[in-house]
């Protein structure tokens, strides 16, 4: 089935111009001009991805990301982030709340349709693997995109579920921060290095306890012990 990718912004050109990219790539779009519409459509229908503009007129679009990161129901849909905002702190915080890739206006209409593709097409790998048990401490089932903790379910984000598989498929062994990112995006990567530490935190914040079998190799990457 055709994923469906919700577009957030005030701009209607740029909704149009998004909308018809997607579309020709086999994508279904829906468009929303404000926060308050995007948000009361969750109640009929939930979106693969959405793209979503910071500068909303009616909300914060960093307040939308988080709500869908608070929310259980959407965690199998990923978020990008559409701003006009060039400052790197922008782009950091949108990711420590949850969001698995931004891009900035002006942007090439290909390189979102790429993006896009690549953001489903990590959430789509995830999924094809055998559940992952960790001593009773951890579990994760790519089917059904689940992270367990001590019988604790876990919201995750698609990246952040990403990088757990990578590091606890191979554990014991140190990724460097560009063989994550390659890992992630492969040659459509285009973030920088701080990227995968912010994923990091925020990845063992969420999984308490358990977070601490994620390492620091200092100087040299992240590695899973356990």
């Amino acid at each position: 089935m055709s994923k469906l990718i919700a577009i957030v912004d005030d701009e209607p050109d740029i909704i149009e111009l998004v909308s018809i990219h997607l579309t020709k790539s086999g994508f279904i779009t829906k468009g929303f001009s404000d926060g308050s519409a995007f948000l009361k459509s969750l109640d009929k229908q939930i979106p693969d991805l959405v793209i979503l503009d910071l500068m909303l007129p009616d909300t914060d679009g960093l307040e939308i990301c988080k709500y869908l990161r608070k929310e259980d129901r959407f965690a199998g849909t990923s978020v990008i982030l559409l701003t006009a905002k060039g400052d790197e702190t922008d782009k950091v915080l949108g990711l420590e709340l949850g969001a698995d890739d931004y891009i900035t206006k002006p942007f090439s209409p290909r390189e979102l349709v790429a993006r896009v593709r690549a953001v489903l097409r990590r959430k789509d790998k995830a999924e094809t693997t055998e559940k992952i048990e960790i001593d009773g401490i951890l579990s994760i089932d790519p089917q059904k995109y689940e992270v367990v903790v001590k019988g604790k379910n876990i919201n995750l984000t698609s990246t952040e579920f990403r990088i757990l598989k990578i590091l606890i498929e191979k554990r014991g062994r140190v990724f460097t921060r560009d063989q994550i990112l390659d890992n992630l995006w492969g040659n459509e990567k285009t973030v920088v290095d701080r990227t995968v530490d912010v994923h990091i935190k925020n990845l063992r914040e969420k999984l308490g306890p358990a977070g601490d079998l994620i390492k620091n190799v200092r100087g040299v990457g992240y590695q899973f012990r356990g």
